[in-house]
């Protein structure tokens, strides 16, 4: 079986998807391969998300955001959006999950930890559905 690529897109790639991508790495130790990226990319990664990550043992402060490539979606075999909107690309025969979630743009810390708890839920679904099993 070869190793699933997944590919997590936000608009600014700041928060959500920089999160995401943290949970997945490190649940799944190298047993699948991840990518982030955005339509809009911010300047730097948003520091509650940073922090609250930091909090389940996750560090995400070398993450730097970036725009989605051509590359990135044609490796990728699940297509993680959240809150891209029409500025997500779209590639027949790929799987497209779209996560309804907050912005954390400019949200106080607990209002990013409630974001970042919806995100490890959703993480861990997809890799049970993908068949990856997490260390932890």
């Amino acid at each position: 079986m070869t190793k699933s690529t997944v590919l997590f897109l936000c608009t600014h790639n700041a928060g959500r998807s920089q999160m995401a991508l943290g949970f997945f790495n490190s649940l799944v130790q190298g047993r699948a391969t991840g990518y982030s990226g955005g339509s809009e990319p911010a300047d730097r990664i948003n520091p509650a998300a940073v922090a609250v990550m930091a909090e389940k043992g996750i560090d995400i402060t070398a993450a730097q955001p970036k725009r989605w490539t051509e590359d990135m979606v044609e490796a990728a075999d699940v297509v993680v959006t959240m809150g891209c909107g029409d500025t997500c690309p779209f590639i027949p025969g790929r799987r497209y999950e779209d996560w309804q979630l907050s912005d954390p743009a400019g949200q106080p810390v607990e209002a990013v930890r409630l974001i970042r708890d919806e995100i490890e839920d959703k993480v861990r679904c997809l890799l049970s559905e993908l068949g990856i099993h997490t260390a932890h």
